[in-house]
């Protein structure tokens, strides 16, 4: 009999597949992206129906096939329910998910992407926080770790703007999520990382389309 594989992630995608099952996109920590189908999902009552929605963070027990994995049972540590309840955090939650499909690769461990994903996601519900400065530190430091980044801004900016840039490149993950900028310097901030995605990215996200219609 197969041995089951414990792997702790977070659920990227969930689709349908077939009547009852669920086609589930998981980042882990110990293998990267994998793909898991969680049989009888759909159905009513079944102990994967609540596993199986994006945003889950948890332990996730896999029996390991060729090409993919099929999910036994998950010990959910967050749902972020809370995120999935606000329109705003969620359209911002939805861009983080995808921005990190994009950047997961299988069989790659992704201990600090995932980990600052999941950061991100809990700093999406600090009010004190501006959604949109969370949007720029998580960029910035998801393309750092995949080592798209450059050691300073990509352009002339003050103090205060490099001084950030630079802080979020090398600080522990733990530390992002402490500061606020002033309105300019975040203003300079995020000119910066948009030309470090024109450079490094060569895709449109979906999310970020949906976020940019619901502020105008």
């Amino acid at each position: 009999m197969r041995e089951a594989v414990s792997l702790l992630g977070m659920v990227l995608k969930s689709s349908p597949v077939g009547e009852y099952d669920r086609r589930l996109v998981i980042l882990t920590r110990e293998r990267g992206k994998i793909t898991a189908f969680a049989r009888g999902a759909k159905r009513p009552g079944n102990a994967l129906m609540a596993a199986g929605r994006p945003f889950v963070f948890g332990d996730f027990k896999l029996y390991e096939g060729r090409d993919s994995y099929s999910l036994a049972s998950a010990e959910v540590k967050n749902y972020f329910t809370e995120i999935v309840g606000d329109v705003e955090a969620a359209c911002y939650g939805s861009y983080f998910l995808e921005f990190a499909d994009y950047y997961g690769r299988e069989n790659v461990e992704a201990a600090e992407l995932l980990l600052l994903l999941y950061q991100s996601m809990r700093a999406l519900l600090k009010p004190a926080l501006p959604n949109a400065l969370v949007r720029l530190v998580f960029e910035l430091r998801a393309m750092a770790a995949c080592g798209e980044y450059t050691a300073r801004p990509p352009k002339p900016v003050s103090d205060s703007a490099s001084y950030a840039w630079e802080f979020i490149i090398a600080s522990p993950l733990e530390s992002l999520y402490t500061f606020v900028l002033k309105d300019g310097v975040q203003r300079e901030l995020r000119e910066c990382v948009e030309m470090n995605k024109r450079r490094f990215i060569d895709r449109e996200f979906k999310s970020l389309g949906i976020l940019r219609e619901l502020q105008k």
